[in-house]
């Protein structure tokens, strides 16, 4: 009898210690709380608290990739188009995380729904669709000023897909096509601005040498020798042409 008496209060002395032992992971923060007050943080590892008095929170320290869903947005120059995102977050410091806002996690959320409304409602599409990393930091650093205060840190923000209207779509198609028309033309003339500088030169160099006139004419021979095998032609020399080419001139010196 002596003996059970004894052993009672020692299992539930045992049992009220062994209640109060908990095993925190590397990853992972307890916020705890004495009697409704905060009372510290504990890191990972097996901890111990007092059973019924105190109450340990985990907080999870990883970073957390929240999707944002889909927004509707009309842009600057009005235009409507329905844009989702990605953010990226982490808690820095559990004891905000749990002590300054309801739930975190739902916090950050929302407040990148109304965010990503906002600022994307201030740009026009063209930017929306080129210069997304700007937009994407200007989302960024404003997210995490506002989330700061709850010890949460938001590491990046990505505009994940941008769904346009099918009118737009096809207006931006139209639009492309004629900016490929455009450059094609741009690029021929090009083209027959260069080959027209060339075929000047080459004149100059021709009337500088006439012989040069006359390899010109015999290579342009065997040219037509080669494709044209059925073709017969007579080579004239150009020194035979040239007095008749230079009686029709007399007329017009006069």
């Amino acid at each position: 009898m002596p003996l059970i008496g004894i052993a009672i209060p020692i299992a539930v002395v045992l049992l009220w210690f062994l209640s109060g032992i908990r095993i925190i992971n590397e990853y992972e923060q307890g916020v705890i709380l004495r009697l409704g007050r905060f009372a510290g943080i504990r890191t990972a590892g097996l901890k111990w608290i007092i059973p019924f008095i105190d109450r340990m929170i985990i907080i999870d320290m990883r970073i957390t990739a929240e999707q944002v869903p889909p927004q509707d947005v009309i842009t600057r120059d009005n235009v409507s188009v329905k844009v989702n995102a990605v953010i990226y977050f982490r808690v820095l410091q559990a004891d905000r995380a749990f002590l300054q806002v309801t739930d975190f996690l739902f916090a950050t959320s929302q407040f990148a729904q109304t965010t990503l409304r906002s600022v994307l409602g201030q740009v026009e599409l063209d930017d929306l669709l080129s210069q997304r990393d700007k937009i994407n930091r200007q989302l960024q650093e404003i997210i995490d000023r506002h989330t700061e205060p709850w010890g949460v840190k938001v590491t990046a923000v990505e505009v994940k897909q941008v769904d346009l209207p099918d009118e737009m779509r096809r207006a931006m198609a139209k639009q492309a096509e004629a900016e490929r028309e455009r450059r094609s033309k741009v690029i021929a003339a090009e083209g027959e601005y260069q080959a027209a500088e060339k075929l000047g030169q080459a004149a100059d160099v021709i009337a500088r040498s006439p012989g040069a006139l006359q390899l010109r004419y015999l290579q342009t021979l065997v040219e037509i020798a080669a494709e044209k095998n059925s073709t017969v032609v007579f080579p004239l020399p150009i020194d035979l042409v040239k007095p008749f080419l230079d009686m029709g001139r007399l007329p017009a010196a006069k």
